[in-house]
């Protein structure tokens, strides 16, 4: 027999579920269209966040180096963080709609790669290996000296917006260690005094590292022999014939 207390009569009350948001065709929407019918964020003075005209333009030449425009999404992103340092919700959904991606697809490969930057970073961003190699070598008291010097937290940036320091597990330049990046730009064996000096050569714009706007290498020119014969996969006969490297990638 039944000894416990009875339940309560009382119901709960019915639950408010959001509008469901119907499609041409009468289904609902995927998290992707929904994504694609939300405004972009609107800058504090004006418009939306956007590729500008010349980039725009890049992009463009960009595309047409590849069979396919879903090819060129990494490029591209590089390309919508050169803009800004980082890559803002809205020039993913652009680089998104030039490749023919939805917003998931392009921020799920953006968030593979550590290169890429969702929030704002310092005009230069040092990075300063703790690795094995650069540990045995100072690493660690490299990267305390960073830190101390430009009175920033790992991860944190100066109060006049120029410099970024972080922590990197491995830079792969072992016989250089103690190493660093700036703007991953390399810098190897760099003692504290060092470090002092580069920090001073920055400022001043002697270092001939650019600030955030290149900080990967994608303006590279492609020559014209490893861009003849380039087809989409099923229409190709035989398989493309690549140089080892160019001119471009000699020189830096």
């Amino acid at each position: 027999m039944w000894t416990g207390e009875a339940r309560s009569s009382r119901r709960r009350p019915p639950r408010r579920r959001p509008p469901v948001l119907a499609c041409s065709n009468g289904l609902r929407p995927t998290r992707s269209q929904v994504e694609h019918r939300r405004p972009p964020p609107v800058r504090a003075g004006g418009g939306p966040v956007t590729l500008s005209p010349a980039n725009e333009a890049l992009a463009a030449e960009i595309i047409s180096w590849f069979p396919r425009p879903r090819s060129a999404l990494i490029p591209l992103l590089h390309l919508a963080q050169e803009q800004d340092g980082y890559l803002t919700d809205d020039a993913m959904r652009r680089v998104g709609g030039l490749v023919g991606a939805t917003p998931a697809e392009v921020k799920g490969t953006a968030g593979f790669y550590e290169m890429f930057r969702f929030e704002p970073v310092g005009t230069y961003l040092v990075n300063v290996c703790t690795n094995i190699s650069c540990l045995l070598w100072g690493g660690e008291e490299l990267l305390e000296h960073a830190c101390e010097s430009l009175e920033v937290e790992v991860g944190g940036t100066t109060d006049d917006g120029m410099f970024t320091v972080e922590e990197a597990e491995c830079v792969a330049a072992c016989t250089e260690a103690p190493c660093l990046q700036v703007n991953y730009r390399y810098r190897g064996r760099v003692t504290p005094d060092d470090f002092d000096r580069l920090i001073e050569d920055l400022r001043a714009g002697r270092t001939g590292i650019a600030g955030h706007g290149v900080l990967a290498r994608v303006r590279q020119s492609i020559p014209a022999e490893r861009l003849a014969g380039v087809v989409p996969p099923e229409q190709a006969r035989e398989a493309p014939v690549w140089l080892d490297r160019n001119d471009v990638e000699v020189a830096s």
